[in-house]
């Protein structure tokens, strides 16, 4: 949940929180929320309750028995998942949920982090309540790579035998990868844009000459709590 805590000079105050009815275990849990941060104007975001999320993760890494030694490491319990111990790395969670984005009409360039380049916005629908805005990106075959290596590094620690990021990267530059990232935005009347959907299509042509087909679809939409 998204809460503006106060308007300021040069930007708005937020809290970020786990929504509402969330048991006591799930809480205890996820020990970056709540979260307040500044989001200024530039679009730049600073944390404000640092010293809070840092008490969090200490208790949180006791009532787990684990230390500092295993922050960034990668565990398996009921889920693959990434011991994070770092504060800040709440501010790319929340990110995600962005969608305040200042250049959306027709014919403004945009780029998504794994694209290989820029695209055009284009107006696809239309109508009184509102528009969509799509565009379609060439896929960053680097960027896959990279994203790849990570998970062979995660998965190396997980079964408990280590691969380096940098023989993970080699490997996995020898594949050929190509495909694309279509986007599209929903607004409402007032030109604000309410739902984000994201959809990736991988084509990867392995050694062996064997070729996989990937296609993921993520949706991220705001809707206002009442």
């Amino acid at each position: 949940m998204e809460r503006v805590v106060s308007m300021q000079d040069g930007g708005v105050e937020l809290e970020y929180d786990l929504p509402r009815g969330t048991d006591a275990e799930a809480r205890a849990r996820s020990w970056q929320f709540p979260v307040r941060v500044l989001r200024s104007t530039d679009g730049t975001i600073k944390l404000l309750n640092r010293s809070e999320l840092e008490a969090r993760v200490e208790t949180w890494l006791k009532t787990a028995r684990l230390n500092r030694d295993a922050c960034g490491t990668w565990i398996f319990t009921w889920n693959a998942f990434r011991i994070e111990c770092d504060p800040e790395s709440v501010i790319e969670t929340i990110e995600a949920f962005n969608l305040s984005y200042s250049n959306l009409r027709d014919g403004a360039s945009y780029r998504e982090p794994e694209s290989g380049g820029t695209g055009t916005l284009r107006i696809s629908e239309a109508g009184p309540n509102g528009a969509k805005f799509s565009v379609t990106l060439e896929i960053d075959p680097n960027a896959v790579h990279r994203a790849r290596a990570n998970e062979d590094v995660a998965t190396g620690q997980i079964l408990r035998q280590p691969v380096t990021l940098e023989s993970a990267l080699l490997e996995r530059a020898k594949e050929s990868v190509s495909g694309t990232i279509s986007i599209a935005f929903d607004t409402n009347i007032a030109g604000t844009a309410f739902r984000k959907t994201k959809v990736t299509r991988v084509e990867t042509r392995r050694l062996d000459g064997k070729t996989e087909v990937s296609t993921v679809t993520e949706t991220v939409e705001r809707r206002p709590i009442r």
